[in-house]
């Protein structure tokens, strides 16, 4: 379980001045320590994730970043996404991001797991993240919510650890979950050829 620092409300003064060996986060003005490091597995999926949009985004203008970097969504709002895509240059500066991404992506861990699914997915849908992706190493599934119309994330798609995953906020890119989750496919997931 992270440690959570609780005042009356943590602002990005606050948070500018704490110390560069410790990894935070601010939401809602709540600060939640980012340790301990994650899993091997967790990082293996992250690299996964970060190399495929790495790869598929070469020559476009929107980029993707690796945690960790800082997402600056308000005066109280400071995250470390695991993977992020900004397609705005505008918002990237040379020490963070300020505003909301494009994509987010999550990967579960059981000391993040709870706060990922509820505090970071509220603040994600009030930032206006237009896709947010949670992974679960665990479980080998995959959680994308889409922001609607009306402001507000729709119920989510669920996507298999063998299947390929569209991007709806990058037209054209799809992710091999099969590759993230780091599935071999067997023989006998091939179909025979005549």
């Amino acid at each position: 379980m992270n440690t959570v620092l609780k005042q009356a409300r943590y602002t990005l003064m606050d948070y500018m001045n704490w110390p560069d060996g410790e990894r935070w986060e601010l939401i809602n003005g709540v600060a939640y320590n980012m340790s301990p490091a994650p899993s091997i597995k967790h990082q293996a999926i992250v690299g996964e994730i970060y190399s495929q949009l790495h790869q598929k985004l070469k020559g476009k203008s929107c980029k993707a970043f690796i945690a960790p970097v800082d997402v600056m969504l308000s005066d109280h709002d400071v995250v470390q996404p695991d993977v992020l895509v900004v397609c705005d240059p505008g918002k990237v500066t040379e020490k963070n991001i300020q505003g909301a991404p494009d994509l987010v992506v999550e990967v579960l861990s059981p000391a993040t797991a709870l706060k990922d699914m509820r505090e970071k997915k509220a603040l994600y849908q009030q930032s206006g993240v237009p896709e947010y992706i949670v992974i679960d190493p665990l479980e080998g599934y995959v959680q994308r919510f889409l922001l609607q119309g009306d402001g507000l994330y729709g119920a989510s798609d669920v996507f298999g650890s063998l299947e390929l995953l569209p991007l709806r906020s990058l037209p054209g890119l799809e992710l091999s979950l099969s590759e993230i989750f780091g599935i071999e496919p067997s023989d006998a997931d091939t179909v025979p050829t005549e």
